[in-house]
């Protein structure tokens, strides 16, 4: 997944100012610290922050502990980017998500969303992480493609690139990512 990011990252203008929502422990914050001039990471979780503070010490990087499906506190207009990866499904009504970032975003601005496929989420692949050898799942919820793309163009988006993602090795299996950019 972070190859993806990556890729769409580095295909887009260099961002002056970019919102990431659900960073986690900071593995994609580190990267948009290098290429941003601010960003603005937020979390839910305060020990998810605390990891992302100890990965990224960067000056232009603001850390904010609150919940995604609240208003965020990110000036109208201020960012050039707002991504989010692995975090939708865990967020039951989209249409709050998509009409803060609309909000945020300056004209022209982006919104880049990468999630696990719903194909994956249909045979029963949960999210989940590992703690002292037992798997912990994660509570989420299936977003269909047409939810995705219904909820953007009722805020004011414009699709700009729509990509499925599979290991090497699963070329003949659903995908396991979907990575969707928007453009306001």
């Amino acid at each position: 997944m972070f190859l993806v990011f990556l890729g769409i990252i580095y295909s887009l203008e260099v961002p002056k100012s970019v919102v990431e929502i659900g960073c986690g422990t900071g593995k994609n914050t580190l990267l948009l610290s290098q290429i941003a001039m601010k960003v603005c990471a937020i979390d839910f979780s305060a020990q998810m922050i605390e990891k992302a503070k100890e990965k990224v010490r960067s000056a232009n990087v603001v850390f904010l502990t609150e919940d995604i499906t609240k208003q965020w506190t990110c000036g109208n207009e201020s960012a050039d980017l707002v991504t989010c990866n692995l975090v939708l499904e865990h967020i039951e009504d989209l249409s709050l998500i998509f009409s803060e970032a609309s909000r945020v975003l300056v004209k022209g601005g982006y919104f880049f969303i990468c999630e696990l496929h719903p194909f994956k989420q249909y045979q029963g692949t949960k999210a989940n992480f590992q703690r002292q050898q037992e798997s912990i799942e994660i509570p989420a919820f299936v977003h269909h493609l047409s939810e995705f793309f219904n909820t953007a163009k009722l805020h004011g988006f414009l699709l700009e690139d729509f990509k499925e993602w599979w290991h090497e090795q699963d070329k003949n299996k659903p995908p396991r990512l979907v990575s969707i950019l928007l453009r306001m």
